[in-house]
């Protein structure tokens, strides 16, 4: 296979979540922040929604996204990833597609649905605009 792309049409978009280590991997590869074994694995059972995109020829996770919230008045979009190697394939595009499928069947009216956006023009066209100036997006890290 080499360098050479792989068709769109050999990969799977599935709703479930990553095992602990692919979700791991897949934020490193991506050059995401890391998180602790201990925080992954608390963590992803208490997903709402995930989704994967599977390279279907070697069974491969190589995409991700899920939300997070209390499934009423609060949904956050994160762990959206994939792979550098498999990028540029529209897998992205479709992993969002499937989080925002899940959230017009299941999100109520007047829900509020954030996230944290690391790309500029890509989570635009579903509709997401910055909060600034009506408000600003903070966090804090638990060391």
């Amino acid at each position: 296979m080499g360098d050479e792309p792989t068709p769109s049409d050999a990969y799977a978009i599935r709703e479930e979540l990553p095992d602990a280590e692919t979700f791991a991997a897949l934020r490193e590869a991506a050059g995401m922040t890391p998180r602790s074994p201990e925080g992954i694995e608390r963590g992803l059972p208490n997903s709402l929604f995930g989704v994967v995109a599977v390279h279907e020829p070697t069974d491969e996770v190589v995409g991700m996204g899920r939300i997070v919230g209390d499934g009423g008045t609060v949904y956050h979009v994160c762990d959206m990833a994939v792979h550098p190697d498999h990028q540029g394939r529209g897998l992205g595009t479709r992993i969002m597609i499937a989080i925002d499928d899940y959230l017009a069947a299941t999100a109520p009216e007047g829900a509020y649905v954030n996230l944290v956006a690391d790309v500029d023009g890509f989570y635009e066209r579903f509709g997401f605009e910055e909060t600034r100036p009506a408000s600003k997006g903070m966090y804090r890290r638990i060391e």
